[in-house]
């Protein structure tokens, strides 16, 4: 069936565009799969973009998913403690603002410099992205979300592969693509990450109490009393 969520889906003719789409048997095309290359560090992946940049698949198609702290330019929000709650409040509209930059995404991830209109493409890193958003007041975040469709290779950390919310939040889909994950030994410590968290004393000593009430209260008392324990032993 037509392939929904690669480059290839556009009405262009096979052999106009041969490095998207292959020719099955049986004329359907088939997606040429995308490169995602997973690292360690953000600053590794401008370090890989730097080496991308020299060689001869410079001009590749390509995107970097990276967290709002790198790409938001929203004077407000970007100095926030909390972007990301921050920036869904601004796209809801809730206080009767919206975000100007956010809706300025296709002017940048329509740009020549990082589309194939002009067959430009240039291999770039986080800091060219938010440069040029910056120029034309557009959303670097979403836009980098945007160019993800029409890439042959996408640059994130780890965490973005490996956490299925995540990868939900970012709409990536592994089927069928290819995955290189950069100094591999260091993905036991991420996965134990993504499926841990950290609670403080203050925060367990407020449940405690919560959990005293319900029980104190006949309220579902099989169910409090174990975690009324966990909290005790773990003060």
């Amino acid at each position: 069936g037509p392939c929904t969520d690669c480059s290839c889906s556009s009405a262009k003719e096979p052999d106009k565009d041969p490095s998207h789409t292959k020719k099955k048997e049986n004329g359907d095309r088939l997606c040429v799969p995308k490169i995602f290359f997973g690292t360690r560090t953000h600053k590794q992946i401008t370090q890989i973009t730097r080496e991308l940049k020299r060689t001869a698949y410079s001009c590749v198609p390509m995107t970097i998913l990276s967290s709002r702290d790198y790409t938001c330019i929203h004077p407000v929000v970007s100095n926030s403690s909390n972007r990301n709650e921050m920036c869904v409040e601004l796209l809801e509209g809730k206080h009767g603002k919206s975000c100007s930059y956010y809706h300025g995404v296709h002017k940048l991830s329509e740009h020549h410099v990082l589309q194939s209109a002009h067959r430009v493409y240039q291999a770039w890193d986080i800091e060219d992205l938010v440069s040029l958003s910056r120029k034309l007041r557009a959303c670097a975040y979403f836009a980098a979300r945007e160019l993800m469709v029409g890439a042959d290779i996408v640059f994130c950390p780890y965490n973005y592969l490996l956490d299925p919310q995540i990868r939900e939040s970012m709409d990536i889909k592994l089927k069928d693509q290819v995955v290189i994950l950069d100094e591999a030994h260091n993905i036991e410590d991420c996965a134990r990450e993504s499926v841990s968290y950290g609670v403080t004393e203050s925060q367990l000593r407020a449940a405690r109490e919560e959990l005293d009430f319900m029980v104190n209260n006949n309220i579902r008392q099989n169910n409090h009393e174990p975690l009324r324990a966990v909290c005790c032993s773990l003060i």
